[in-house]
């Protein structure tokens, strides 16, 4: 096993030559199923100086979805001479290799980047577009007039000297499109060279085509993949929502008793014993265990959603109402912008209202020296065809720590002392119930929850 880098080969025309040369890129072809190589290596090995064809080739592949041209890449010979020969000493018996580093010098090229932005409408004016899709040949830019064209802002522009252009083809598809030039020397591209690219597509053509198809099949099976995962952890989660709703229901009821027992203890101790103290303690303990259990029912439980119109801004109003005590006892200014309509939204206002709740308790934990909680409310992009509604909650307790904020609205994570960790993860599943998203951010202050909800109507006052 040996390498090379370069190779005496004769000038197409020559049967040998063309023969030679693609024998060995069918031999390359085999080697690699990554796009992105592939796509060098079929670049470089038509303008590296070994091969003495062209002097710079450009790559576009067409998008199906858009039916555009896109342009992926762009080589000149001063970069093709990285492509090495890899096998024996029989030219016939080996291959070409190109490394990563020479790939990333080449991508990173002005060429190169300015090749990436050109995007050409298929069914646009191009009359060079139009002859290749319609006759599916090598075209050059003389048999159109390419040079005269007015309405050509793409090939024309960068190859302004006589080029070739030839389709990539494969089971009667077009899949893309090769322009070869020779800037340099102004050297006339002869017909045998057109031949041989011709042949160089075809090749091409095919090898692009596998490489899709297994990215293809390898992106499919990732899906599957991740669709199994899915599965799986619903399942998992029904289990285990499953079992805490029969737990919880188990432990409600002692927890009742013991609760109004100590209670009405509580009641019939004098004020400054130890034992009031005592009594007071089991009642607090046991409204945080009521209170926890609740939320362990309320995320295990499927959720019921009374939808009806209702006005986002008159719920923040009612939950900024609500905490006005706690806002006052902590030493926050509330700011609100935004408010100065109605922004009605389809859902249930009791669930809505639970995720605000849960956000404005959470930023007064964050601040218990004080602080600032912002709110402002504003129309956001379109959304299943609907316009939204976002509503933004920043505060300046100092935000998330970077690496917890992916994990922030899974269940029964939490960065308290106290609680389940279900808070933000059931707001999170009101919020996406609504066909809505929540999404968490830190600031220059502190954190900021972002809400986006499809909007019915809004009604300026």
């Amino acid at each position: 096993m040996t390498t090379h880098d370069s190779s005496p080969y004769p000038e197409p025309g020559n049967r040998v030559a063309e023969l030679t040369l693609l024998y060995q890129f069918s031999n390359t072809m085999l080697s690699t199923i990554r796009l992105n190589k592939l796509t060098h290596l079929i670049l470089t090995a038509i303008t590296t100086p070994s091969s003495n064809l062209f002097e710079r080739a450009i790559l576009f592949l067409r998008n199906e979805k858009s039916d555009v041209l896109q342009g992926m890449l762009g080589i000149t010979r001063q970069l093709s001479e990285g492509l090495q020969i890899v096998g024996d000493q029989d030219i016939l018996g080996s291959r070409w290799e190109i490394s990563d580093e020479i790939i990333s010098r080449q991508r990173s090229t002005d060429f190169s980047m300015h090749v990436r932005q050109i995007r050409i409408d298929i069914d646009g004016p191009c009359l060079l577009i139009h002859k290749l899709f319609g006759e599916r040949n090598p075209c050059r830019s003389d048999d159109i007039p390419c040079q005269t064209c007015q309405v050509c802002h793409f090939i024309r522009p960068t190859c302004s000297g006589s080029f070739v252009a030839v389709p990539l083809v494969c089971h009667e598809n077009i899949l893309g499109v090769i322009v070869v030039d020779n800037p340099d020397s102004g050297r006339n591209i002869s017909d045998a060279h057109v031949n041989f690219l011709r042949l160089f597509a075809n090749q091409a053509g095919m090898a692009i085509e596998n490489s899709m198809l297994y990215n293809r099949i390898e992106e499919a099976h990732l899906n599957l993949k991740d669709a199994r995962e899915r599965l799986l952890h619903g399942e998992r989660m029904a289990a285990i929502g499953e079992v805490a709703a029969n737990l919880v229901h188990e432990l409600k009821n002692p927890l009742v008793s013991i609760g109004g027992f100590a209670g009405r203890l509580l009641k019939s101790l004098p004020t400054e014993t130890p034992q009031h103290h005592y009594a007071d303690t089991i009642v607090s303990e046991v409204s945080r265990l009521e209170k926890m259990l609740g939320e362990i029912l309320a995320f295990s439980r499927k959720p019921t959603i009374c939808f009806s119109r209702c006005d986002l801004n008159e719920i923040i109003q009612d939950c900024l109402t609500n905490c006005a005590t706690t806002f006052e006892d902590h030493n926050i200014k509330i700011s609100v912008s935004g408010c100065d309509g109605r922004w009605s939204v389809s859902g249930d206002a009791h669930q809505l209202k639970q995720v605000f709740l849960n956000l404005i308790l959470n930023a007064c934990d964050v601040m218990p020296e004080g602080g600032e909680l912002s709110f402002t409310l504003d129309t956001g992009e379109t959304l299943q065809g609907k316009k939204t509604v976002i509503v933004c909650i920043e505060d300046s307790g100092g935000g998330i720590r970077k690496e917890m904020l992916p994990q922030i609205f899974n269940p029964f994570f939490t960065t308290k002392n106290h609680g389940t960790g279900l808070g933000l993860a059931i707001a999170n599943r009101i919020i996406l119930n609504h066909l809505g998203s929540i999404e968490a951010h830190n600031t220059a202050k502190g954190a900021a929850f972002t809400i986006t909800l499809p909007l019915a109507e809004r009604i300026n006052s």
